[in-house]
């Protein structure tokens, strides 16, 4: 309710806002409009961007191949289901069969099957190659995406073409944020929020409390969860915290002087899906690939070190990392079956991480994202943040295998088996690709620094 004050109060309301606003009624809280082409219709579908971008705005199902292409040519292209709906004055009505389909070969993101089995669906407009049509989506923390089509001299239409020289763009989505937020740009909103928080100097340790109101929080884990209370972020449906937009990402560094980050950033953990290490499981592929604890613990088997693309076979697990069914050259995939690999000396896989895992991993990541240093004394716990900062915008899958395979991002496990030599061991699982913060920019399409200095 505060957000629809705000835009009255600033004179705003418009048939586009008032739109908005019906998809936030239905629970979306993200926001964006993407210009139809005469070719974005039912038979052609619509074109959703070149590379996988389209992947970190759009929530979807588990990558699958797609069964509906032409016999051998399965490997060229994959579908994700999308839980869609048709948003109209009655209400929303889902789209049963709306899907995104990659074409890695281009590469590219479409969506098809948003008319079929869809009550009220838009199918004249959705099956038109009418210029100046403009598709509207609103995303739900919980994966639904709510979709709304105007054409040409529809007044939502005139007022998001009034609107749009002042929006930001991702790849071929319009975002609608600062549409949401009374006409503030979320950008500029965001720095002068970090740059109070530099001002502040140090900040007791807190965490956002279920209330909403910012408590007392002791662990020393406390500076992301300090960041977010003083940013005024509340739990909310994502995996990472959101403000207005963008995903705030607090990281330790050794002072203020150099912003030497702590340690490198984990992107993620994704367990494998193939190889040794699922076909026959976490001890056995222990017992084959492990090695004695250096530290003289008793009956613990460890598995770690670091993997990359360049290195050799590790002196001591015997096993190096590759990347199959990706062109470097290109930087495209050429087979989707491919994947991170680790391989022994005999060419036997003994993990596997498949290339539609690693996209839905990555899915995960917002579009943009801010990364803000920081420095903890203790005791008590106290946090003060950084007057530089790393604003970074348009990341995409294909972005991130080509890091993997320029060695930029590398695999650096720790994994274990405790009283491996008794009827009952313990195995802890801990698969991670990681990168020195230094280069993160590699994985964005766009990066730019800022001091508050």
């Amino acid at each position: 309710m505060q957000k629809n004050s705000a835009l009255k109060v600033n004179g705003l309301i418009t048939p586009l806002t008032r739109l908005l606003d019906q998809m936030a009624a239905y629970g979306a809280v993200r926001f964006y409009a993407k210009r139809l082409a005469p070719n974005d219709n039912s038979k052609n579908q619509v074109y959703l961007g070149g590379g996988f971008g389209a992947l970190n705005i759009i929530p979807h199902g588990p990558v699958e191949s797609d069964d509906t292409s032409r016999a051998g040519s399965v490997r060229d292209r994959a579908k994700a289901m999308v839980r869609f709906f048709w948003l109209d004055d009655e209400g929303v009505t889902p789209a049963p069969d709306a899907q995104l389909i990659l074409y890695p070969k281009y590469p590219e993101v479409r969506m098809s099957g948003f008319l079929r089995g869809a009550d009220r669906a838009p199918n004249a407009l959705m099956r038109s190659r009418d210029e100046g049509r403009v598709l509207f989506f609103g995303i739900c923390p919980d994966g639904r995406v709510l979709g709304h089509v105007v054409a040409s001299d529809d007044p939502v239409a005139r007022a998001f073409d009034a609107a749009a020289p002042s929006l930001d763009t991702i790849g071929v989505f319009l975002d609608l944020e600062k549409l949401r937020q009374g006409g503030t740009d979320p950008k500029e909103a965001l720095l002068a929020a970090l740059r109070r928080i530099h001002g502040k100097g140090w900040i007791a340790s807190q965490k956002m409390g279920r209330a909403g109101f910012p408590e007392p929080y002791s662990a020393r884990n406390g500076g992301g969860y300090t960041l977010e209370a003083e940013l005024g972020i509340s739990p909310n449906g994502y995996a990472d915290p959101d403000f207005m937009g963008w995903e705030v990402k607090q990281y330790g560094v050794s002072d203020f002087i150099s912003y030497r980050a702590k340690s490198p950033v984990t992107l993620m953990t994704p367990e494998p899906t193939g190889g040794l290490y699922r076909d026959e499981g976490v001890a056995a592929f222990l017992r084959r690939y492990g090695y004695a604890d250096k530290s003289g613990k008793v009956d613990r088997i460890n598995f770690g070190g670091i993997y990359a693309a360049s290195r050799d076979f590790h002196p001591e697990t015997g096993l190096r990392l590759r990347l199959t069914g990706f062109d470097v050259a290109t930087g495209k995939i050429t087979d989707l079956d491919g994947g991170i690999v680790l391989l022994d000396r005999d060419e036997n896989i003994a993990a596997s991480w498949g290339f539609r895992g690693i996209i839905a991993h990555w899915n995960h990541k917002h579009a943009k994202a801010v990364y803000v240093p920081s420095l903890m004394q203790f005791p008590p716990p106290e946090y003060s943040y950084g007057a530089i900062v790393q604003l970074c915008e348009g990341t995409d899958v294909l972005l991130l295998l080509a890091a993997i395979s320029a060695s930029s991002v590398y695999y650096d496990p720790g994994i274990k088996i405790e009283a491996a030599g008794t009827a009952r061991p313990v195995i802890k699982r801990r698969s991670q690709f990681r990168v020195r913060h230094d280069i993160l920019s590699k994985l964005y399409k766009g990066s730019e620094v800022v001091s508050f200095k």
